[in-house]
């Protein structure tokens, strides 16, 4: 709050006008015109800025929210709850600040999704002049994490820039680049940006190395220090019980002296550690932070936007469901059993409609097949286009992407689908 009171009172600080109501709007007029005297009021304006922006941007105000909820509950039943999934949507209209929540109050994990705060952090640097993007970093031995990206294939000793690590990590969210970023600045910066930023929204953000660290380190101790090679080693195998085996080689512990025995039931109880995870809307407020220019300098803002519209993973998430045309600024996430993706969309001026901006953040758990994971996210985008944001105003323009149909299913489907569930874990 103190960062909000201190960006109220700056001289140069215009409340957005499309966000209050109007008696709000001229109380904060003439707080701000009363001059130095009245420094020891401006602190007060963290509970006026609830008032202004909090009331200006309710829910229950916006048109598009009962419908959009009751597209999203149709989306649930048929495209996650029918296949053992869960799925949670935050969305926010950026010109006027009302949202909608789908379950995005709740804690989801959210994987690569992490990886816009560890730019974010990196950037803030490069702004206060320590570092910038050509800075390079030399590969090391134990920087090697399995996933996506061209930085595995980097010899150790290899120097990478930092540009280069940037682009690997968001477009095509290589784990190891993450690393190699979080050791440059530290993971204290990273978590201490967005504990203040977004207090107590966001859990604590780990390397993704420590992940697995911690995965396979429920199986044994032993194997809660594995190195960068052995963490590879392990991920080349195919199969849960070949990856058991690889862990037991390694550790040189029995897979019967294992204290979990199942890298299923291992998983599941990292997961409940609340590590790398957080509410969907508190993600949210980090991303309209961003794109609102309030993090980074402009320069730095625009770069990173840009690298997020670059994003080449889940093709068939949130950019599956929008109109064409409009652009997605996102990142995506993928864990087992885990799938998120959540950016901003802008809608482009069209005609006498001026451009707009409308955040999406979903995110689907549970064991069903990852592609109707991403399915249930593509219909969740696609629900905020039959709502009218994505669309001028026009609920179920042409554009929009046709909603779910409930079909006939043989007995025993979801558990089939729960069956036959990719366990990757790619970012």
């Amino acid at each position: 709050m103190p960062d909000v009171v201190t960006r109220l009172a700056a001289p140069s600080f215009r409340p957005p006008a499309t966000r209050l109501r109007p008696a709000a709007s001229a109380l904060v007029s003439r707080l701000l015109a009363a001059g130095p005297a009245a420094a020891a009021r401006r602190r007060s304006l963290g509970w006026l800025l609830g008032l202004a922006l909090g009331a200006g941007a309710g829910a229950q105000d916006a048109p598009w929210r009962a419908p959009l909820l009751a597209d999203l509950k149709q989306v649930s039943a048929l495209e996650a709850e029918a296949h053992g999934l869960q799925l949670g949507v935050h969305v926010r209209d950026l010109g006027s600040g009302a949202s909608a929540n789908w379950g995005g109050k709740r804690s989801w994990y959210l994987a690569s999704l992490v990886k816009v705060p560890i730019a974010i952090a990196v950037l803030q640097a490069v702004d206060d002049q320590r570092i910038t993007l050509d800075t390079t970093l030399a590969v090391r031995a134990d920087d090697y994490v399995d996933g996506a990206g061209r930085t595995n294939h980097a010899g150790v000793g290899t120097p990478l820039s930092v540009r280069f690590l940037l682009e690997q990590m968001i477009i095509h969210s290589d784990n190891t680049a993450s690393d190699m970023l979080i050791g440059l600045v530290g993971l204290d910066a990273v978590n201490a940006l967005v504990q203040r930023q977004v207090p107590q929204g966001i859990a604590r953000i780990t390397r993704l190395a420590e992940v697995r660290r911690q995965v396979y380190g429920r199986l044994t101790p032993e194997a809660g220090h594995l190195a960068g090679a052995a963490l590879l080693r392990i991920h080349r195998e195919r199969g849960d019980a070949a990856r058991l085996q690889r862990v037991a080689q390694i550790t040189g512990v029995p897979v019967a002296r294992f204290r979990q025995r199942s890298l299923e039931q291992a998983w599941q109880d990292y997961y409940a550690g609340g590590l790398n995870s957080g509410r969907l809307d508190a993600y949210g407020d980090l991303l309209v932070q961003l794109v609102e220019g309030r993090l980074l300098s402009a320069r730095s803002t625009t770069y990173l936007r840009g690298l997020m519209e670059r994003v080449a993973t889940g093709p068939n998430r949130l950019r599956a469901g929008l109109p064409r045309g409009v652009r997605l600024a996102h990142k995506t996430g993928t864990q087992r059993e885990r799938t998120c993706d959540g950016g901003v969309a802008r809608v482009p001026t069209t005609g006498t409609s001026p451009a707009r901006e409308v955040l999406i953040v979903a995110c689907v758990s549970g064991p069903g097949p990852r592609a109707q994971a991403e399915r249930a996210i593509a219909q969740a985008a696609a629900a905020v286009c039959r709502a009218g944001l994505l669309a001028h105003g026009d609920p179920h323009a042409p554009a929009c992407l046709a909603p779910p149909m409930a079909v006939a299913r043989p007995a025993g489907d979801a558990a089939g689908a729960a069956a036959s569930a990719e366990p990757a874990d790619t970012e």
